[in-house]
């Protein structure tokens, strides 16, 4: 799983493969990847954009010293 935020990541444009390296044959696939980015940011778009609370912040950071 790409651990980039989402604002940071670039957009999959129709035609293109979510997945790096791999790429998507045929009109079906991209439209089935189009399709499935959307109902995916529809869902868990407002939460993803939530600020990561400063406790989890400091455990990674924490995590990171160790």
């Amino acid at each position: 799983m790409d651990a980039t935020p989402p604002k940071l990541r670039k957009p999959v444009q129709p035609g293109m493969s979510p997945r790096p390296g791999g790429s998507r044959a045929g009109s079906a696939d991209a439209a089935f990847d189009i399709w499935l980015q959307r109902g995916l940011r529809d869902v868990y778009g407002e939460v993803a954009e939530e600020p990561i609370p400063p406790e989890i912040l400091a455990l990674i950071e924490n995590s990171r010293k160790t």
